[in-house]
């Protein structure tokens, strides 16, 4: 559990509140992985189809299938570091991130509740 919160607080990229984060579950619920990094880590290939799927759809469901707990969670926290997305859940190999696009039409973008 201690692993996970801070995992949590280093991809606090941006903070959300806890009923965004569970409107933002509740989106994600039926997303199915977009990205998926195997064994070779986070390549910069990776990186960067990472960033246009996100930057197109904003809320992505990545599966991360590495080894252990620690090499899994430090892969999640560089991912969120490098690209200025937030964790809003990780449930074993599968993590849900969000990145606001305010380029996007207002229309097109993910309304969050207030806080």
């Amino acid at each position: 559990m201690g692993r996970m919160i801070a995992t949590l607080l280093h991809c606090m990229a941006m903070h959300l509140s806890e009923s965004q984060k569970k409107f933002l579950r509740g989106l994600g619920h039926a997303l199915k992985p977009l990205v998926t990094i195997g064994e070779a880590g986070l390549s910069e290939s990776v990186l960067s189809e990472f960033e246009s799927t996100i930057g197109h759809h904003k809320l992505v469901k990545i599966r991360v299938r590495v080894g252990d707990r620690d090499a899994r969670d430090a892969i999640i926290s560089k991912l969120c570091s490098e690209t200025s997305a937030t964790l809003v859940q990780r449930i074993g190999n599968v993590a849900l991130l969000y990145r606001p696009n305010l380029n996007k039409k207002a229309e097109k973008r993910i309304r969050l509740p207030a806080q």
